[in-house]
């Protein structure tokens, strides 16, 4: 779980500095709109970069939300959580090893409730102002998107993300990274190609599998995977630097050697500079909502996640291993950059491999042993 420190403080020293919880924030946001069984708040946000401490064993980083909650509702979503600060009293969520425990309001909420921050292109412009040259000077780096996607639908109607986008393409000697599930991501390439003419710029578009029934399972309302590829392939084509994040890696789900190559196989017929992908995390609020879906779809695999979540949100050690040889597999085999963190950093992106074009490499078939071949590889 990631702390996150607000900037507020000391870039804002003429703003009432007298407590303002989120729940206050949330209580006091204004209605915006409604969508389909999705209500929309305005909110008053008092910051919009934020320095994250994660115990996922990520670096530091400034993080930008452009929203809290997401419509998307992926049923493994972690950041879940993010919604029990917006409660009017505390809530106990779930202890590690507890499985049956009843669904918090506020995680359905998440998805169900989306809130819409206000004049964020001017927060983070008095921010930048503020701190800015010691974000080059330091080679920081800002994550678009690590709780919320920034391109979710809503996005297309009141532009938020774009706002942010325009107050960046001013700016030089930054060091950026986005993350998102949406399609709705190539309108911005006019500011992505402003962005990264004076920035290190790197787009991560997130797919989980190839299997468009698959992705409808585990990702309601996000957009369908070829419409994703297709998306990395018109950034490439622009100039950018982008590529794929086939995470979450979920056991007996998606983290077969089969179901990795065919992300990766298309990721690589998209000209992805990068391939990662990293075994799910699963945290404990987000465990009755996951586990009520594999219950409902993969119910064979229930005493298995039971089994490997039991004590910890991470996975073990073991797999985590298994499924690094595997991506490291496809990636050679596709000719693909490989992500060794799910980190959204920029400089992990073996962007070098990217500068003359690639041949398109045979697909790992069932029958072809992946531990030999990756042996016979190194």
């Amino acid at each position: 779980m990631a702390k996150i420190q607000s900037t507020s403080e000391t870039l804002f020293p003429i703003l009432d500095q007298s407590p303002v919880g989120l729940a206050r924030l949330a209580a006091e946001a204004t209605h915006a709109d409604d969508g389909h069984l999705i209500e929309f708040k305005a909110m008053q946000s008092r910051s919009i970069l934020n320095k994250s401490v994660s115990k996922r064993q990520l670096s530091l980083a400034w993080s930008i939300n452009p929203y809290r909650g997401c419509e998307f509702g992926c049923k493994y979503c972690y950041a879940r959580y993010t919604h029990e600060f917006l409660q009017p009293t505390p809530i106990t969520t779930p202890p590690k090893g507890t499985y049956d425990a009843p669904q918090q309001p506020w995680a359905l909420a998440f998805e169900r409730e989306i809130y819409l921050k206000e004049n964020a292109a001017w927060l983070l412009e008095q921010e930048l102002r503020a701190i800015g040259s010691n974000l080059a000077k330091h080679h920081d780096e800002i994550a678009i998107g690590t709780a919320t996607d920034p391109y979710q639908p809503i996005e297309r109607r009141v532009g938020i993300t774009r706002s942010i986008l325009e107050v960046f393409a001013k700016q030089e000697g930054l060091r950026i990274g986005l993350i998102t599930k949406s399609s709705l991501i190539t309108r911005d390439i006019d500011l992505f190609k402003q962005i990264a003419a004076r920035n290190t710029l790197v787009l991560h578009i997130t797919i989980t599998t190839a299997d468009r029934e698959l992705a409808r399972k585990l990702e309601p309302r996000a957009p369908r995977p070829d419409l994703r590829f297709d998306a990395v392939r018109k950034l490439r084509e622009a100039g950018l630097t982008a590529g794929v994040l086939c995470s979450p890696l979920l056991p007996g789900i998606n983290d077969s050697l089969q179901s990795l190559d065919a992300v990766a196989s298309r990721a690589a017929a998209a000209g992805a500079s990068f391939l990662g992908a990293h075994p799910l995390f699963l945290k404990s609020c987000s465990r009755p909502t996951f586990l009520s879906f594999v219950r409902e779809h993969f119910p064979a695999l229930v005493a298995d996640y039971q089994r490997r979540y039991a004590t910890e949100d991470f996975a073990s050690t073991d797999y985590r291993n298994k499924m690094s040889s595997r991506a490291t597999l496809v990636c050679r085999t596709h000719g693909l950059g490989e992500r060794s963190t799910d980190a959204l950093l920029t400089r992990v992106t073996g962007r070098h491999i990217y500068a003359e074009p690639r041949k398109q490499p045979k697909p790992v078939t069932p029958q072809q042993p992946a531990q030999a071949t990756l042996f016979a590889a190194s």
